[in-house]
């Protein structure tokens, strides 16, 4: 059961690092609101981290890489950076706990070494749950302010993108993941620290035995005198 669970979490690693890959790369991280002057859909737009995309009716999507990082808005800026770091964790993470795994040869029989990458992958997923997270908060935040905001012209707003929620879902997968982790090691820890104290007990009754001094009985004089008699 331990080691199933151990594995559970390299699943959910997995995951976790296909869907940050995943929504790096989507460009729908902002798509077009068809409310006011653009109810009647003649184009849609969406906009992503690297690209954003055209459709207009009866016409291919066609996508577009964008010429500058500068004409980025800040939260797609940060998103970036962000994003790309939440990836390098997730890789790590996920490397580092194969290591720390009961059924890894990679540490050999170092309980300890296991138990410190163990501890280390669970540490860096949670770390990777919060450069998800707040890339993808933010520009939602973002969206949802301008989409209420009344100054705003209604060509300008936009709508929560399919990648937005997907990033939530990733989220969530890897903070579950580094909770697993987190909890095994706890675990482990626990029960090196009550096998330690058996084998210390055990040690010192035999310590003991070795210590003592063993004295012969012997009989005792009015013993002897009923003997003899």
């Amino acid at each position: 059961m331990r080691a199933k669970l151990e594995v559970f979490a390299l699943v959910l690693g997995s995951i976790g690092l296909a869907g940050t890959v995943a929504i790096t790369a989507m460009p729908t991280w902002r798509v077009s609101a068809f409310i006011g002057a653009n109810l009647i859909v003649m184009e849609e737009l969406w906009e992503g981290l690297w690209m954003n995309c055209y459709r207009q009716i009866d016409i291919n999507m066609q996508c577009k890489a964008y010429d500058s990082l500068l004409v980025l808005p800040p939260e797609l800026q940060a998103a970036r950076g962000l994003m790309c770091a939440s990836i390098v964790l997730v890789l790590v993470s996920l490397l580092v706990t194969g290591c720390g795994t009961q059924k890894s040869n990679s540490c050999g029989d170092n309980a300890r070494m296991k138990n410190i990458a163990l501890a280390l992958g669970g540490s860096l997923y949670l770390l990777s749950f919060l450069t998800t997270l707040i890339p993808v908060s933010w520009v939602a935040h973002t969206v949802i302010r301008n989409f209420y905001n009344p100054t705003v012209v209604d060509s300008q707003k936009r709508e929560l993108g399919h990648a937005l929620f997907i990033g939530w879902a990733t989220s969530a997968v890897l903070l579950i993941t580094g909770i697993i982790l987190l909890f095994r090691f706890c675990k482990r820890t626990s029960e090196e620290e009550q096998t330690f104290n058996g084998e210390h007990l055990m040690t010192e009754k035999d310590v003991k035995k070795e210590d003592s001094v063993y004295l012969r009985r012997t009989g005792s004089s009015f013993y002897s005198i009923q003997e003899y008699v």
